[in-house]
Formats: C-alpha cells, structure tokens, sequence
C-alpha cells in the first residue's frame, strides 16, 4: 500500500501544474475568440476560475510531495499515538 501511495504522490506532483498550465492555455483561446463586447466579462470570469484553482493545484502538489516522501507510511490511530 505504501508503494501505491508513493506512485500516486508522483501523479499528484504531476497533475497540479499540468492542470494550471491547461487552464491558461484555456483561458487564453477563449479571451482571444471572444468579442469586443464580452471581453471584459471573459476575462474576470477566468480570473476567478484561476484564483480559484490555483491554491487547490498548489495543495495537490504539497500532498503528493508529502505522499512521495513517505510521510503517510504510519498515520496515528488514536489520540495517544500524536506526537508533538
């Protein structure tokens, strides 16, 4: 199980800028055929969606660098195993 969470942090490492950089590529094809008129709106509404999706990308890749590591080989299962 430890081996698939290590493969799986990898994916992650993978997929967050793999996700951004389709989401810029996104943003720009629709910004570009979009017209004079509803430019304005195109643009913000792509702000917001990279806003948004960026720090969630940026977590994915600190989870699969944590997953990469090793870092969930032993997860507490009670209280009294947490250490400070």
């Amino acid at each position: 199980m430890n081996k698939i969470k290590k493969l799986l942090g990898y994916v992650w490492m993978l997929i967050a800028p793999t996700i951004i950089i389709l989401l810029v590529i996104q943003a720009k094809n629709k910004i570009t055929i979009a017209t004079e008129v509803t430019r304005a709106n195109t643009i913000l509404q792509w702000v917001i969606i990279l806003l948004i999706f960026t720090p969630i990308c940026v977590g994915f890749f600190i989870f699969g660098k944590y997953a990469s590591e090793n870092a969930y080989d032993h997860l507490p299962e009670s209280s009294d195993e947490i250490e400070d």
